[in-house]
This record gives structure tokens, sequence and C-alpha cells, in this order.
């Protein structure tokens, strides 16, 4: 194969994965790491990818370009649901406290919240605060601040304060991607605050995220796995990147 063909190869690799590692693809070419890496950054200069630790992701998976929260509502629904259903087994007893991180799966995990365990739940989410308002046995306190048009999130100083002086039983968080040696990310430096916030504020840290986020980087790192105790994704999730994830020490839950 001469080096432009597996080059064009590799770039639809990466495009289809979402995330591919450097020995991964050296051993699927039998050739060796020096020279993907090379053609990586052939690629990269082109355009077409980013270059990451161990590998590389999509240029586009590292933009600022963010789905709106009506959209990603609407993707893979049936996976959120199996993940929320799956989370509910980590919840804590009656009388306990749940931060939720806004996002489509933790929204999920929102509509099957008990009744019946006067649950204390504060979020920074305005469509989960709206959702749980009226449901008996949750005491709902809502962090407030700016809110973003595009996540519906309060962001800023104000959550950031407001969670310094909480301390839950279970933080729930949803991200934009989860990634083996690098961890936890989402596009928006703002958001990224918030969720560094919760992450310190949950005594148990649970991370709901369907397995198109897995082996995924973002802009903002705002979490590296030694922080997270739980991953809650679904069947689709490629096994070695669970494999990685559970080596960091992470119980990995699939649903």
């Amino acid at each position: 194969m001469y080096a432009e063909e597996r080059q064009q190869a590799i770039a639809t690799l990466v495009v289809e994965q979402g995330r591919i590692a450097v020995t991964a693809v050296a051993e699927h070419f039998g050739v060796t790491t020096e020279t993907v890496r090379r053609d990586l950054a052939v690629l990269e200069r082109a355009g077409v990818l980013r270059r990451v630790h161990g590998g590389a992701v999509p240029a586009a998976a590292l933009s600022l370009v963010e789905t709106a929260l009506a959209e990603r509502h609407g993707t893979r629904a049936e996976a959120k649901r199996k993940i929320a259903a799956a989370a509910l087994d980590l919840l804590p007893g009656p009388g306990g406290s749940i931060l939720l991180d806004g996002g489509s799966s933790t929204a999920a995990l929102a509509e099957v919240l008990p009744t019946d365990r006067n649950l204390f739940v504060a979020t920074n989410s305005v469509p989960i605060a709206a959702r749980l308002a009226t449901v008996a046995g949750l005491t709902l306190h809502v962090l407030g601040g700016r809110v973003r048009g595009l996540t519906q999130c309060a962001v800023g100083e104000t959550p950031v304060r407001a969670l310094a002086d909480l301390r839950a039983d279970v933080a729930f968080l949803g991200t934009n991607g989860i990634a083996p040696g690098h961890g936890l990310t989402t596009p928006d430096e703002a958001e990224a605050s918030v969720k560094r916030a919760m992450v310190r504020a949950g005594q148990r840290v649970v991370v709901l995220a369907d397995s198109s986020k897995l082996g995924r980087e973002q802009l903002v790192r705002f979490a590296a796995l030694d922080d997270v105790d739980v991953v809650v994704t679904d069947g689709e999730a490629d096994p070695a990147v669970v494999g990685r994830i559970e080596d960091a020490g992470v119980e990995v839950v699939i649903a």
C-alpha cells in the first residue's frame, strides 16, 4: 500500500471510529508506529484530524461547535433511557443528596427519579429544574447564574460559588467526551467550570455517557479519570476503551 492510500484509509478510520490509537493503526496496516505518526502529521496539516495523546481524533471533535440541547435529546434516546435506568442503582438512600449536571443523559435520569426517598437534588439545568419542581419527595435546589441558551444551563461564578458550599452524596455528570489518558472534556470553558465544581462537591462522582462519547476529546478538560468513581454507558461501547477506563480504576456499568 502506498503512503497516500494508507493515509486515506486512516482518514476514513478516524471519521468512522471517532478516535484511533497509533499502536492499533500500526498493527492494522503492518507498519511501524513511527510511520503512523508521520501519516497523522500529514493528515493534521491537511486539516483532516487532530493528533492527541496516543492517537488522533477528527478535526471537528476539538472544535468549539456544540450541539444544542434539543438536538441532543433526540440522539441515541434509547441508549440514554437504558443508562438512566442503570443509574438508579447508584442513587443514595432515603434522605440522600445528589447533584444533576445539565445534559440529555442527566435529563433522562431526572425523568425516572423515584419519589419515595426524600432526595435533595441540586441542578444548574433549567429544564431539569422545571421537570423536578413539582415532584413529590424531592427537595429541589436550583443553582442560579447566567443561562446559556445552547445548553439551558446556569454557568458563571454564581453556580461555582454555590457548589463550593455543597457536599452531596453523588454527583451525576454528563460529558461531551471521555478518553483514557486525558479525562472528561466539554467544548465550553464556562460549562467546564461548573462541572469541575460539581466534581469537587460530590462524595461520589458518576458519569453518564453513551458510547458515542467514549474515546472522544473536546476542547476543555474538566476532570481526570482519577476524579470519577463510575461511568455508566451502553452496550455499544468499545470494549478496548472500556478496558482502559477500568484500568484507570473506574467502575464501568454497561446498561
